[in-house]
């Protein structure tokens, strides 16, 4: 379903409001959320190096293999 969803949506700017990070985890921008404040903008590389609310939630989820 991904798949043919990202082929309809190509040259689209899509959001997704998710608490899954296996749902976010390839997108090409994440904005983290506080508390309704933006604590941290990225890739899942980059957010897990600089945000630590990223990466709490994400080794809530995953484990730390799975979250690298």
């Amino acid at each position: 379903m991904r798949a043919a969803l990202k082929n309809e949506t190509r040259e689209s700017a899509v959001i997704v409001v998710t608490q899954r990070v296996s749902t976010i985890r390839s997108a090409d921008r994440i904005v983290v959320l506080d508390e309704g404040h933006v604590v941290g903008t990225g890739v899942h590389a980059e957010l897990m190096k600089t945000c630590e609310v990223y990466r709490e939630i994400v080794l809530s989820q995953l484990s730390a293999e799975e979250a690298a």
